[in-house]
């Protein structure tokens, strides 16, 4: 597509809208950037994108006139696509991408592309590992930290990207394809956003929409959504599994992960050689090693780099140990399904740090999960009447049950609690948004209190 005098409107002022802009830019067009929120300063948003940035801005509402002389509109991710500002863009007949769409139109190489409830920072971090310690042009990108626009231009034909993406970056594509997709797994999550599960889980499925024959998808064999999914896929599968042997794939028999494809079975890794722990992580490894393979790369290099590779910060992550008490950081716990697999993850009595922003979750499944383990449940934020309500239906004694107003009062009183031998472990099973800009803001703010005690 030429892009050259086009009139696009990027909609959200964070980091994807600031990376779309200055892409476009380099594309050729004078991009127009809109922010929905009527208060936002139009000169702190001027200033975040660059003096040398001659655009229009405008915040609260598009004049007629400015909708009418557009061409296409990129999204965000955290702009929903039916807000008034959207449908309105919709019904003008603007074409409407998002911000991965617009990338992977003006990217080269190839692309593997992961999603899924849970597990996606990890297994999109260490596949991008893998990459890099065979290729010499890799870029990781997209929900993990990176925008995805701001390294487009920097790919070659040779380069090999892997991006993280979200539910919310998968509703605005449309030819993005990549070689190799991957779906970890499918929770109850963001159901604010897409209001019932079964438009979740559309969504999701969208990340193999465009992928053909030649093409590769990787699925989790232990989620039935996703079994079913795969049945009726035309690219080839890739299943893995933590549960059971497969005929053909990735699975965990023991302490070993097995490849096994074509016949022949191969011994990848002892889980004793990674450095990260919990049948989560790997399952984390074989979808990584799986989507690595369908790149190209070696079983033997793919064994290098899982076992040197180490823990994602904000997951699991040790953060000290104080007068006998581990604290732990899962701020990246961000629903209940994760935050399963992190008080699972815990070996010793704990102090569970808890709540954020409602998402819509339900989590008596996530308390049931506790088996006895947490001593306290120390609740912040939005949720935490919702969450005390949820564990006394489980049976949870009141006096176990601790509401805080902040995340600092929280440490400080799992602080004064704890004994010898405990861990404290802030998992929120919730977004973060309200109380903090994001998980990672919010996991480092828990490790600067912590290391302040």
């Amino acid at each position: 597509m030429n892009f050259d005098e086009m009139q696009v409107l990027v909609f959200g002022t964070g980091k994807s809208g600031i990376g779309a802009v200055h892409l476009l830019e380099k594309l050729g067009c004078r991009p127009i950037l809109f922010d929905g929120n009527e208060k936002a300063d139009a000169d702190i948003i001027r200033s975040r994108v660059g003096e040398n940035c001659d655009l229009e801005i405008y915040t609260g509402k598009l004049a007629p006139e400015v909708i009418d002389r557009l061409d296409l509109a990129v999204l965000s991710p955290g702009v929903p696509v039916d807000t008034p500002q959207v449908e309105e863009l919709k019904a003008h007949g603007v074409r409407i991408w998002g911000e991965v769409e617009l990338a992977y139109r003006a990217g080269k190489g190839e692309v593997c592309a992961i999603t899924g409830t849970n597990g996606k920072t990890t297994t999109t971090a260490l596949t991008g590992k893998i990459l890099s310690d065979v290729f010499p042009s890799v870029f990781v990108v997209g929900n993990i930290g990176t925008a995805y626009t701001s390294r487009a231009l920097e790919m070659t034909d040779e380069s090999k990207t892997a991006a993280e993406i979200s539910s919310f970056q998968l509703e605005t594509i449309e030819e993005f394809r990549p070689k190799v997709s991957a779906i970890l797994n499918i929770t109850e999550d963001h159901l604010n956003r897409h209001h019932t599960m079964e438009e979740y889980i559309r969504i999701k499925e969208r990340i193999a929409e465009n992928q053909t024959e030649e093409d590769t998808c990787v699925l989790n064999y232990e989620d039935p959504v996703l079994r079913s999914f795969g049945e009726g896929l035309k690219t080839k599968v890739i299943w893995f599994s933590s549960r059971r042997e497969l005929p053909e794939g990735f699975f965990l028999r023991g302490d070993e992960i097995i490849c096994r494809m074509e016949g022949q079975e191969t011994v990848l890794v002892n889980t004793g050689d990674l450095q990260i722990l919990g049948e989560h992580n790997y399952e984390n490894v074989m979808a990584a090693s799986a989507i690595a393979m369908a790149m190209g790369v070696s079983l033997e290099d793919i064994r290098r780099s899982v076992c040197a590779f180490k823990a994602v910060e904000h997951r699991i992550e040790f953060v000290t140990e104080k007068d006998g008490v581990a604290y732990y950081n899962d701020s990246k716990g961000t629903n209940p399904d994760a935050a399963i697999k992190g008080i699972r993850a815990m070996n010793r009595p704990t102090l569970l740090i808890a709540g954020g922003y409602d998402k819509g979750s339900s989590y008596d499944e996530w308390i049931e999960s506790f088996d006895g383990k947490v001593r306290y449940l120390v609740l912040i934020g939005q949720t935490r009447e919702k969450i005390q309500a949820a564990a006394q239906r489980c049976g949870l004694a009141d006096e176990s049950i601790i509401l805080c107003d902040d995340l600092k009062e929280a440490v400080q009183i799992c602080h004064d609690k704890a004994l010898p031998g405990d861990c404290v472990l802030l998992s929120p099973a919730c977004a973060s948004w309200g109380q903090f800009e994001n998980y990672e803001q919010r996991g480092d703010l828990f490790k600067e209190y912590v290391r302040e005690l």
